[in-house]
């Protein structure tokens, strides 16, 4: 059988179920990473329950995705995963799904695992929302799901310094309502509104025009210039003035 016959005959199975967003949908994409409790806690032994190291080698894989071929207007990291809101003009690959799962996924295990030195493996998906409090609603969601977990993480962790066993420390956890867990850490030492903004509501990276100082060897003279630059912020903004935050990403 000639090429162009085989070719033909066989590509069908493999874009059957090419699925492409329809324009106008907002896409964003949700990056996990496989199995890095093990990577993190056994492999290398990072601090528990967060680590600077781990943030910012988050932080740089983010940065990456920001720059990796997409447009791509925010990014956000809680722990392993990363949530990057898409330009809503982006129509790269004629905005099939599988196209963008899977290179960000790949870019990002990439990136990763490069400046790990060690192999991380991130999956992906999309979601496509139609309106934009979904998208400001999705933020939302996350970051009040990386406060519930990292509420969680540190009474689990200082239950387990004290010797408990990993069952008997979840079991106990998962117990306590969020007063009783803020009691538990206030017993133990442990303010939990005291603690760094990035551990309890993750971070985000953007872009943002920056001033920068030069200088013009024509005039001899120093200069300034206005750049577009990647800027990570560890300090976001909550409640109604993270949703105008993220508001302000989709109307740029």
């Amino acid at each position: 059988m000639k090429f162009d016959d085989l070719d033909a005959r066989l590509r069908v199975f493999e874009t059957a179920h090419d699925h492409c967003a329809l324009p106008g949908l907002f896409l964003v994409a949700r990056l996990d990473g496989r199995n890095f409790t093990r990577l993190t806690k056994e492999v290398h032994q990072f601090e528990a329950p967060f680590d600077v190291r781990f943030r910012d080698l988050m932080a740089e894989t983010v940065r990456h995705l920001m720059q990796c071929g997409f447009r791509i207007s925010y990014g956000y990291c809680e722990s392993d995963e990363i949530s990057l809101l898409l330009d809503p003009a982006e129509d790269s690959f004629g905005r099939k799904l599988r196209k963008y799962q899977s290179i960000l996924a790949g870019e990002a295990s990439a990136k990763f695992s490069l400046a790990l030195g060690h192999l991380g493996v991130f999956d992906c998906r999309i979601s496509q929302l139609p309106r934009i409090s979904d998208v400001t609603d999705y933020f939302r969601w996350r970051a009040e799901d990386a406060l519930r977990n990292a509420l969680n993480a540190h009474c689990y962790w200082k239950l387990r310094a004290e010797g408990q066993h990993k069952v008997t420390a979840t079991k106990q956890v998962s117990g306590l309502s969020t007063a009783d867990k803020h009691e538990l850490l206030f017993q133990r030492g442990l303010n939990f509104n005291d603690l760094p903004a990035w551990q309890k509501r993750g971070f985000g990276v953007y872009w943002r025009q920056a001033e920068r100082e030069g200088f013009n060897p024509l005039t001899q003279q120093t200069t300034r210039t206005q750049r577009r630059e990647l800027f990570t912020d560890f300090e976001l903004p909550v409640r109604e003035a993270y949703t105008q935050f993220v508001q302000d990403f989709l109307s740029e």
